[in-house]
């Protein structure tokens, strides 16, 4: 079989699993009280994956300029929020809501992509290669659709 099939076959079956986040639709009420505590934990995974991983490895490989980007990087993104204007609300129909919806559907445009590139880029290797990679792919899709969609349900439900 052709790498451009087999990467066609492993983008598809990547798609399908996507859509594991309209499964949790009917368990929306069981986990509304478990929200907080899921959204601490992935913005403290996040976190710790960036400090305690990827800022000290960037450091070792590049210098002392690390710290600079990341500082640069946060005051950049709090100043594009602020001149935006986005903002976070409790209220059920704010419209900022609908603001991080759109935001999170243009994120996942990008990251799809970037992910289809990546399974043919892995096919083209080997195909062992990108059996592991889309494998990956698989187990880092079915948490992040699982949140793309409890946001799309907070922006437009």
């Amino acid at each position: 079989m052709s790498p451009f099939l087999q990467s066609l076959i492993a983008a598809i079956v990547v798609s399908l699993i996507s859509l594991v986040g309209v499964l949790v639709l009917p368990l929306e009420k069981r986990f509304s009280k478990l929200l907080l505590f899921l959204v601490s934990f992935s913005a403290g995974g996040l976190l710790g994956g960036a400090f305690f991983h990827l800022l000290p490895e960037a450091l070792e490989a590049s210098g002392k300029n690390v710290f600079i980007f990341a500082l640069i990087g946060f005051t950049a993104f709090f100043i594009l929020e602020r001149v935006l204007r986005w903002r976070h609300c409790h209220e059920v129909d704010c419209e900022n809501h609908k603001h991080l919806g759109y935001l999170n559907l243009i994120g996942d445009v990008f990251h799809n992509l970037l992910d289809g590139i990546i399974i043919v880029s892995a096919f083209s290797v080997n195909t062992s290669l990108g059996l592991t990679i889309t494998l990956s792919i698989v187990l880092h899709e079915i948490p992040q659709e699982v949140g793309d969609f409890g946001v799309f349900v907070v922006c437009w439900i």
